[in-house]
């Protein structure tokens, strides 16, 4: 088991995927390690569902990170194809939390889930003795729709095209210069283009976009181990090779010059924003000519073989054991700690 982080295949194999509760013919997709959620058909209508954790980052203000947190706890039923429809949300804040920012954040995350088209149908809100930021609670978001427009995150297809949008380390470079600029030597500008990566780590947008074109056979969101984590656990799901080039793959302004800085792995650090998508390549331009009309950048970056594994730039990979990105969150914040103390 993963010291940090999600469970690795071996941990859910061995203690999660045997104790799943009653067996149900209404569940159509169950957990599956590196599968985004979970799929119901109820008398022909289709629901998907994913929980995730509430984390709500303080220091960017209250109404930024409502709409962040937001974003991440939709994204996983977002690649499903089905517009996000529902949310169910719990939040355990600490004693000190108050009345005005709570009023703050939970207007930001009212309106982003209006404009979604997303209804919050019930929740849990308290303060308790022993939580504390960021991780502050649990959602469940349900997309519901048409079986037949279900993309499901395994269904990668021998000859597909791979797409990737945005590339790596999105998330990392946006959010880590954001919450510790004093942190970085580096020219003010390119601190400055860095910082504005957090504002594409979302991607329920650019999921609804790709799908609505059609030809769309799997997505997956790069989040824990990064660009690298998605390709491997996408790969794997599908039962298909990934052959990458990472040559083709965007790589967002200001993004290598933070990695660098701080010694880290794009490609294995953490990037909400970046979806892999699979697509027949009949409709690999009309996908790609969708999401830059929205203004993201998308690279087609390899194709789908027969096979197992993935081999990038020629080489195989494995997935991350860890995430690059969180021992320089670490680090930097434990070194903002001892400067205010």
């Amino acid at each position: 088991m993963a010291e940090l982080g999600k469970v690795d295949r071996s941990f859910f194999e061995r203690h999660v995927f045997p104790r799943l509760g009653a067996d149900r013919d209404d569940v159509t997709l169950g957990p599956t390690h590196g599968v985004d959620f979970g799929l119901l058909n109820l008398d022909g209508t289709a629901v998907a569902i994913a929980t995730d954790p509430v984390s709500i980052l303080p220091d960017l203000g209250f109404a930024r990170a409502g709409r962040f947190a937001l974003d991440f706890v939709l994204a996983d039923v977002a690649v499903s194809g089905l517009a996000p429809s529902h949310l169910a949300i719990s939040f355990t804040f600490p004693p000190d939390l108050s009345e005005d920012s709570f009023a703050t954040l939970w207007e930001a995350m009212h309106e982003e889930a209006e404009d979604l088209g997303v209804a919050i149908v019930t929740g849990h809100t308290a303060r308790y003795d022993g939580c504390s930021f960021p991780w502050v609670g649990g959602a469940t978001a349900l997309a519901v729709g048409d079986p037949a427009d279900v993309i499901r995150p395994d269904g990668a297809r021998v000859g597909d095209d791979l797409l990737v949008t945005k590339g790596p380390a999105v998330e990392t470079a946006g959010l880590l210069t954001t919450l510790f600029p004093d942190a970085f030597d580096l020219p003010p500008e390119t601190l400055s283009t860095a910082q504005e990566r957090l504002d594409e780590a979302a991607c329920v947008r650019d999921a609804m976009t790709a799908s609505a074109v059609g030809g769309v056979h799997a997505m997956h969101d790069a989040t824990e181990g990064g660009l690298f984590g998605a390709l491997v656990e996408m790969a794997e799901g599908s039962g298909v090779r990934f052959d990458v080039d990472t040559d083709r793959i965007p790589v967002r302004p200001g993004v290598r010059a933070v990695c660098e800085e701080l010694g880290i792995d794009p490609w294995t650090s953490t990037t909400g924003g970046t979806l892999v998508i699979a697509v027949s390549p009949d409709r690999t331009d009309d996908v790609v000519t969708a999401l830059e009309a929205e203004g993201t950048p998308v690279g087609v970056a390899g194709t789908v073989e027969s096979g197992s594994g993935v081999a990038v730039d020629g080489a195989e990979i494995a997935h991350p054991e860890v995430d690059s990105s969180w021992a320089a969150y670490a680090e930097l914040a434990a070194q903002a700690d001892s400067e205010e103390e």
